[in-house]
């Protein structure tokens, strides 16, 4: 089937597609989005579209696959948002994880970096030279840095700073 047989094919069945749908699924609109989705997906294999026998058939299956997924791809959000709705909500943020993260905004990013690993992710010295692709000793100075950089903010906050030793 050439582009001219394709867009004839599709004006004479579309309107009469998306009726059959419509009557199928009951949505008018989901029943017009997935007869032209099926449109879509039948012309990049329009070449074997009429081998296949009847193409028409093959476009109204597909659409109704295309439906059929839509409505289960939406129930199954529907009871996910329903599930998240009946659990506990999670406490916002501290005063001090607050004042912790404006005062990383006002230190450069590298030793932010280091002090959100070390202190935040729990990794080790060593583990953040691997992750970061820098020496032990650079790190170590990042966070000796980073840690002077901080700690006024966080004095003028009334935060205690909390260190993890090295």
């Amino acid at each position: 089937m050439d582009r001219e047989e394709f867009t004839s094919f599709y004006t004479a069945t579309f309107h009469r597609l998306v009726g059959q749908l419509y009557a199928m699924t009951g949505d008018q609109n989901e029943a017009q989005d997935a007869v032209q989705e099926a449109f879509v997906r039948g012309w990049a294999r329009h070449g074997r579209l009429d081998r296949d026998g009847s193409p028409e058939t093959w476009i109204r299956v597909t659409a109704w696959r295309i439906a059929a997924s839509r409505w289960r791809r939406n129930r199954d959000g529907r009871r996910l948002l329903e599930l998240t709705a009946q659990s506990e909500s999670i406490a916002g943020p501290t005063p001090d994880r607050i004042a912790f993260v404006e005062a990383l905004r006002k230190v450069p990013a590298e030793q932010r970096r280091a002090l959100v690993l070390y202190h935040v992710c729990d990794l080790t010295v060593e583990q953040i030279a691997a992750e970061t692709g820098v020496s032990t000793g650079t790190v170590k100075a990042r966070l000796a840095r980073g840690r002077t950089a901080v700690a006024p903010h966080l004095r003028e906050t009334g935060s205690p700073v909390t260190v993890k030793a090295n």
